[in-house]
């Protein structure tokens, strides 16, 4: 077996930045680096080409008919074609599947559409600050990082406060990358596939109400309409949860601790923001997303024999995208370990590369970004990392490279509300 870095549970456990040590070493000696692994399905060794240059991500990304997703984009390994459409709902789709689910779901993340979420996105932020910021120290991952992004998706899909605990925990075990925490000592597919189930559950209950009465939440939406448009179908609605809770939760979440981290380590840095918070807040957002790179990975499966910056491939092979190590690429960004608040241009690949699978949600996860620096920059203005930051347990590649603890301390102050 070809012995690499990226196949170590080890790797994922290191601090961010002495993970993009071992990527910058990586990303030097080519495009590609070849990496075996045991599927945990089958026991069987398999290989992928670990996609670590700007230039690379790019090109494949525009290419979906060369590079597909619909044999996985979310797992290494293969899956089941329902596990897929069960976790991955539309990112594990190609056209003309994906361009239908991804078009009726569109029509509600329009700015536009988004106009009343992206409101409550700050009174849901000065609520949950309200509910700690007498505190003086706080787990900011308990906190904030966790429940605000959380919240937001609850409540513009209509799902009540008292099933938050319960979306909570089942997204912890899906994104959570196998640590013990979360999915206990049992089976790690189990415990995935029960959250999933839960998710779709809950999900499915709330789809079937909203058909008989609608009201004014992203679920109406999806499953009702008086213009003739084409809904979700029963089987879809739960999948595009799923998404919706676990990509749109975790990636804010995982983006707010690692920007706190960073404005910690970087003083400098932050009194610049804090210096000119309306005028450096968007591309702060911006530098948070690229050094963080919230989601590790995606994957894509090579659809025919074609060759790619000198790399012969064969239909059927694996890529994986591996976006962090993209957006400290020197061939496309000056200075890239630099964290630069006000760094301009930034076309980062934090929310996917260009083509169909551009995350639908980036305008309102830097919306999100946006409101808990703003907050928490005039709010708490001492607020800092306090101790050692606790990345995940990660039992293998995680797709997103979360924290699960934060510990900062602040200044007391009184609640808004």
């Amino acid at each position: 077996m070809i012995e690499s870095p990226l196949a170590s549970p080890e790797l994922w456990r290191l601090p961010l930045q002495e993970r993009m040590v071992v990527f910058a070493e990586l990303r030097e000696e080519g495009p590609f680096h070849a990496v075996e692994f045991e599927n945990p399905m089958t026991q069987s060794v398999e290989r992928f080409y670990a996609v670590t240059r700007f230039d690379e991500v790019m090109e494949i990304s525009r290419r979906p008919k060369d590079f597909c997703s619909g044999r996985g984009a979310v797992s290494i390994p293969d899956m089941p074609a329902e596990a897929l459409d069960f976790f991955g709902s539309f990112i594990n789709m190609d056209d003309p599947r994906h361009a239908r689910q991804r078009g009726i779901v569109a029509r509600s993340f329009t700015p536009k559409q988004l106009q009343g979420v992206l409101e409550s996105v700050e009174t849901i932020c000065t609520e949950v600050i309200d509910g700690f910021c007498e505190q003086g120290e706080a787990d900011l991952v308990q906190v904030l990082s966790q429940p605000f992004p959380l919240l937001v998706i609850c409540d513009m899909m209509g799902i009540p406060r008292s099933e938050f605990r319960t979306v909570l925990d089942a997204t912890n075990v899906i994104l959570g990358g196998g640590d013990p925490e979360f999915v206990g000592d049992g089976d790690i597919l189990a415990a995935l596939f029960e959250a999933g189930m839960r998710l779709s559950a809950l999900m499915t209950e709330l789809a079937e109400e909203r058909r008989r009465k609608p009201t004014d939440d992203l679920t109406s939406q999806l499953v009702h309409n008086d213009l003739g448009e084409e809904l979700l179908a029963p089987n879809e609605i739960a999948p595009f949860f799923i998404l919706l809770a676990v990509a749109g939760n975790d990636t804010t979440r995982t983006a707010i601790s690692h920007g706190m981290h960073l404005l910690t380590q970087h003083p400098e840095q932050r009194q610049l923001w804090q210096n000119d918070i309306e005028g450096i807040t968007p591309s702060a957002v911006e530098e948070i997303v690229r050094v963080a790179s919230p989601v590790t990975f995606m994957r894509r499966t090579v659809t025919r024999d074609l060759e790619l910056s000198g790399q012969a491939f064969t239909e059927g092979e694996k890529l994986v995208l591996f976006y962090g190590a993209a957006n400290r690429d020197p061939r496309a960004f000056d200075d890239p370990e630099t964290f630069d608040v006000r760094r301009n241009p930034n076309t980062h690949v934090g929310f996917g590369g260009p083509g169909p699978h551009f995350c639908l949600g980036a305008h309102l996860a830097r919306r999100e970004v946006s409101v808990v620096f703003r907050q928490l920059l005039t709010r708490l203005p001492d607020i800092e990392v306090s101790g050692d930051v606790v990345p995940l347990e990660a039992a293998g590649i995680p797709l997103v490279g979360g924290l699960k603890r934060v510990p900062v301390r602040f200044t007391p102050t009184t609640p808004l509300s």
